[in-house]
């Protein structure tokens, strides 16, 4: 049955003005129920006006109650509209240009997507001919390069219905045509394996008979020759019995030959093997005396390596011990030098210091010269060397160039610096400081030194 010809805005009004149900509506307009039931909520088909089928003449108002009162019944169309309803479908098959102009695209679709549809059915749903859907196979159509797959059924070409046919029929002539081609396979087969039989039975029959006729020969000819050797095996029975005993006789001779030749054999063998027993036990005395040797040899080389290492490491020791007593050695007179360079940086400035007092302060004499009456004794020595500095004291008026020298000496202060570095070693000069005590006598001595001025005067 095909749908009305407003099918959406006939089921509008069937919602709106009658109490069908959506099956019924559905099955008349062709539509889903969930279709019809979205019209009823107003989700779809809220901007289309409703058609009444009665008005166009497809239902009758008797049709529209008797389907109300039973859910389950159908409406049925009046004779009339079935007519317009066939000839609407015919009228469908009138395309625009623009839907003519895509049929090759469908034909192509068709081609990809539904490759089981015969060309046949291919002209029937598109209306082409065989000649443009073999060009668009063989990629020989003029316009290949624009071609485009398009769905028919979304260009309007055709129906889901109508492409379902098509293909279920489709469907049935390939399996008819290969029922076909399976039966003429299975004849030709059944023909094969006759004629083969037919071929093979004659075969068999050929080979049987040459059997028997083969058969036939060789017992004739077996019976020939045993006539002729049973003539022959009489006097060839007597010489072989007279060969026999000569063989029996020979075979005796050959036996006792080899009787004794195995006894000769076997004490050779024996021989042999004591000789080899000795010669291995010769041969195992050797080896043990070398090894033991060699064991020997290996200790001695052993003992020797250990021996030279012992005294490689005390000479490495005693070379170590030298190292460090020089090093020492070294340390000592570093120290020494040290100690004297400071032991006559102190005496000269000693000396130089009462030299001044002696000029600028005479008034302190008299207390100086106590303590150096004390210890006259001691002091001689110092007093002889007065003698000496006499030119000293003669040469008064001269000492103002010794003043004038005073500059000159100052770069000996100066190199004073120099020694910093050696005061950095002060840990090991603190010693030396703690002797400054001892100097002081020393400088006590000075005033011994101001009686020679007195003589000078």
């Amino acid at each position: 049955m095909t749908a009305p010809l407003m099918p959406k805005a006939t089921a509008v009004w069937l919602v709106e003005n009658t109490t069908l149900t959506f099956k019924q509506i559905a099955d008349f307009c062709e539509l889903h129920e969930l279709e019809v039931q979205a019209i009823a909520d107003g989700d779809i088909a809220y901007n289309i006006l409703g058609v009444s089928p009665i008005s166009n003449g497809q239902l009758t108002q008797e049709e529209i109650e008797r389907c109300q009162k039973d859910e389950n019944a159908r409406l049925v169309p009046n004779p009339l509209e079935k007519n317009v309803k066939e000839r609407n479908a015919k009228a469908k098959k009138i395309l625009s240009p623009t839907q003519r102009a895509e049929k090759p695209n469908a034909v192509l679709w068709l081609i990809k997507n539904c490759p089981e549809v015969i060309d046949s059915q291919i002209c029937k749903l598109i209306g082409t001919t065989k000649t443009t859907i073999n060009a668009i196979r063989t990629g020989t159509h003029k316009d290949m390069a624009n071609l485009r797959p398009i769905n028919p059924m979304a260009v309007g070409l055709c129906s889901e219905k109508d492409l379902e046919k098509a293909m279920a029929i489709s469907q049935q002539q390939a399996e008819l045509k290969e029922n076909k081609g399976k039966k003429k396979t299975k004849k030709k087969a059944q023909k094969k394996k006759t004629a083969k039989k037919a071929v093979a039975k004659k075969a068999t029959a050929k080979k049987a008979a040459k059997k028997t006729t083969a058969k036939k020969a060789a017992k004739k000819t077996t019976a020939k020759k045993a006539t002729k050797k049973t003539t022959a095996k009489k006097p060839v029975a007597k010489k072989a019995t007279a060969k026999k005993a000569g063989v029996k006789k020979a075979v005796k001779k050959a036996a006792k030959k080899t009787m004794t030749k195995k006894a000769t054999a076997k004490k050779v063998t024996s021989k042999k093997a004591v000789a080899k027993k000795v010669s291995v036990k010769t041969v195992a005395k050797k080896a043990a005396k070398k090894t033991t040797a060699k064991k020997a040899t290996a200790k001695k080389t052993v003992a020797k390596k250990a021996s030279i290492k012992t005294v490689a490491k005390k000479a490495t020791v005693k070379k170590a011990a030298k190292k460090t007593t020089a090093k020492k050695a070294v340390a000592k007179k570093a120290a020494t030098k040290k100690t004297v360079t400071l032991k006559e940086e102190t005496k000269k400035m000693v000396t130089k210091a009462p030299a001044k007092k002696a000029t600028t302060k005479p008034a302190a004499k008299k207390v100086a010269a106590k303590p150096a009456a004390k210890k006259a004794p001691a002091k001689k020595p110092v007093a002889k060397k007065a003698p000496a500095k006499k030119p000293v004291a003669k040469k008064a008026p001269a000492k103002k160039p010794v003043a004038k020298k005073a500059p000159a000496k100052k770069p000996v202060a100066k190199k004073a610096p120099a020694k910093k570095p050696a005061a950095k070693k002060a840990p090991a000069k603190k010693p030396a400081a703690k002797k400054a005590p001892a100097k002081k006598p020393a400088a006590k001595k000075a005033p011994a030194k101001k009686p020679a001025a007195k003589k000078a005067k």
